[in-house]
């Protein structure tokens, strides 16, 4: 299975094939050296995710996990996932997380204008979805540097979306 390549500026984001995506699920790398000894818990769920879609024939790989591979040394310093392919609407919703020795670094947000626009590139995506913990202020940040707006308050969670060009009928 040939798995996508985004580029950014300082990173790859390096597109995770079913048989990776178990191993991180399982605790190892998935084949990626990772910065710190291994991936944040979010990566290993969001892993989990994309197993579950691969087993239940939903899976469609450029709409699966990413992860951020630095440039310079080849490290791992994270993930980004859709959570599904886009729906009739053209909505899908991402997620992300890095090592805690990557943050601060502006990856996340580098990482993330590179999907948006791969992802606002392609003719069935028209929005893309967020949602963010109050507590999570510089997830939030990452959205709002990325472009995404706030469209919604819940009572832990913000919901943001990034809207892609609109498309003619």
């Amino acid at each position: 299975m040939t798995t996508p390549r985004i580029p950014a500026e300082r990173l790859t984001l390096e597109g995770v094939t079913p048989s990776a995506a178990a191993g991180l699920r399982a605790g190892g790398g998935g084949g990626f050296v990772w910065l710190d000894g291994g991936p944040f818990e979010g990566t290993r769920d969001a892993a989990g995710m994309m197993v579950r879609a691969y087993v239940s024939g939903v899976h469609r790989p450029e709409f699966g996990m990413y992860v951020l591979v630095r440039r310079q040394d080849g490290r791992a310093v994270g993930s980004m996932c859709f959570h599904a392919a886009p729906d009739e609407d053209g909505r899908t919703e991402i997620g992300y997380d890095l090592v805690e020795a990557a943050r601060g670094h502006g990856y996340a947000t580098e990482a993330l204008r590179a999907l948006a626009g791969w992802a606002l590139a392609r003719d069935d995506v028209r929005r893309l979805f967020a949602v963010v913990e109050h507590t999570n202020a510089p997830s939030r940040g990452v959205l709002e540097r990325a472009g995404f707006v706030k469209v919604g308050e819940g009572d832990r969670e913000d919901a943001y979306e990034l809207r892609g060009r609109p498309r003619p009928a």
